[in-house]
């Protein structure tokens, strides 16, 4: 089937529900992003659909798209009080334990395969980053979770560890398309990449809590528009300037969902969902994308390089770049385990692809192997591993209801209504403009006779009465005098 614009409205919303459908199967153990890449395979040209796809640039724009919108959602949903205590170890881990694994996989590749050394330490980059996203939706799916700091850390690195693959299969890349290349060259590549990214995304991050909480767009779903646009934004400058765009997108969106702003709740988990339409349709394009044929040549050595970075050069940068964290030796393996290849490589491989290397489709195909082989394999055995290693903690097995558990997550034990006098401080400021600690929680406004529930865009005016909950009566006599200060 050649896909046309007739009919790629059809073929594309059926691919989208059937992957939707078919997620429900993680509760079986079988990650659910495996899932999504086998219906984009079935459907492709070797597959039951015989769609015939194969636009490397296409493929390269959507992959990209889809990784800045999930970074950015990672970002908005990481939070400094749960990093903070694994902050060193975790950026350690996303930068030299990366370093490591490319470094160790690729002089590996180099001695046992016919690529060069050039070209080793590429694959290598290209497969050093991992993917936790499939991991929490199995744990979530078995109703189980992890001890300790073993969660918030494997959160930071799968987070933060793709600009420096990133940064590494750019710098490799160069070094093969480029016929002479100076070492100052390639070092101020990599002193660029990262002295104009970081600063810039805490720029940007600053910028847009600023903006989106003084823009007052007269309608409530814009504000998610402006969300997603600012992320491309971000990325696009940033890598337009010279900086590491996708480093300087998830440190943008950490400050943003750290920072209070504007139908923040409603806007994490609208890109909750994106990040999700993304991860379906990145992967379904990856489906589409590969030649189930050409994989079989690259069975033995994709085989042998997996085990590779499983046994050897992944438990290396784990343990080396963790070193002095305080991790037991369980948890070290644990994490080596966690390790897993996603969509990230595949996606830099594309890059290989598009720069039209020699050995580009070559490398792509081995990419694509190991990549589903470790989701597949390791994904499935987590839990697993999990328990046997005494790491996995029991979660309520009682469902609630979003609306329920959305209450839960806000309701405090004291409750109160004040009203703002005429000399109030509050009188003609914004809900998100006060930055209200976080034990208290304005549920309710009644103006004149009217009840409606505030977001951070409601201004207070004189006369307003406050339906106030904390979480003891000290700190509500302390907002009721911030209130009336007189």
């Amino acid at each position: 089937m050649i896909l046309t614009l007739e009919n790629i409205l059809l073929v594309g919303s059926l691919l989208l529900i059937l992957s939707v459908f078919f997620s429900k199967s993680s509760k079986y153990g079988i990650p659910t992003v495996v899932l999504f890449l086998l219906v984009g395979m079935l459907a492709g040209t070797d597959g039951i659909g015989q769609i015939n796809f194969f636009d490397i640039h296409l493929s390269k724009f959507i992959g990209t798209v889809a990784l800045i919108l999930i970074l950015f959602s990672g970002g908005l949903d990481t939070r400094f009080a749960d990093i903070k205590p694994v902050i060193v170890p975790g950026m350690l881990l996303s930068t030299l334990g990366v370093i490591i694994t490319a470094l160790t996989t690729g002089v590996f590749i180099w001695s046992v395969t016919h690529l060069s050394l050039v070209e080793g330490l590429l694959l290598g980059s290209i497969i050093s980053s991992t993917d936790a996203a499939s991991v929490f939706s199995i744990f979530r799916a078995k109703n189980s979770g992890l001890k300790g700091r073993i969660r918030p850390l494997l959160e930071l690195e799968s987070g933060s560890n793709d600009p420096m693959a990133y940064f590494l299969t750019l710098f490799f890349i160069f070094i093969l398309k480029s016929e002479a290349v100076s070492f100052s060259g390639l070092v101020f590549f990599f002193i660029k990449q990262f002295a104009l990214g970081i600063p810039f995304g805490i720029f940007m991050g600053f910028a847009i809590v600023r903006i989106i909480n003084r823009i007052s767009l007269n309608s409530d779903g814009l504000y998610s528009v402006f969300l997603i646009a600012i992320a491309v934004f971000t990325f696009a400058v940033s890598d337009f300037i010279g900086g590491n765009g996708f480093l300087s997108v998830y440190i943008a969106a950490v400050i943003l969902g750290n920072r209070d702003f504007v139908h923040k709740r409603s806007l994490t988990k609208h890109f909750d969902g994106q990040a999700w339409l993304m991860q379906i349709i990145m992967f379904l394009t990856l489906g589409l994308l590969v030649y189930p044929k050409q994989l079989l040549p690259v069975i033995p050595m994709g085989l042998l390089f997996f085990f590779f970075i499983l046994l050897v050069s992944r438990p290396l940068a784990v343990f080396l770049s963790l070193l002095f964290s305080g991790f037991n030796l369980r948890s070290k393996f644990f994490i080596s385990w966690v390790g897993l290849r996603g969509a990230v490589p595949i996606i830099f491989s594309i890059y290989a692809l598009d720069a039209n290397l020699d050995n580009g489709p070559y490398i792509f195909n081995l990419v694509f192997f190991i990549s589903l082989l470790s989701v597949l394999l390791q994904g499935s055995t987590i839990p697993w591993v999990a328990s046997l290693l005494g790491l996995s903690v029991p979660i309520s097995m009682r469902k609630k209801s979003a609306v329920e558990a959305e209450y839960i997550t806000t309701i405090k034990p004291v409750r109160a209504e004040l009203e703002i006098r005429g000399d109030s401080p509050f009188v003609k400021k914004s809900l998100v403009s006060l930055a209200l600690p976080k034990e208290v929680l304005i549920s309710m406004v009644t103006r004149e006779e009217v009840l409606f529930v505030p977001d951070g865009t409601t201004v207070f005016q004189e006369g307003d009465r406050l339906t106030v909950m904390t979480d003891s009566e000290e700190i509500m006599d302390g907002f009721r005098k911030q209130i009336n200060p007189g």
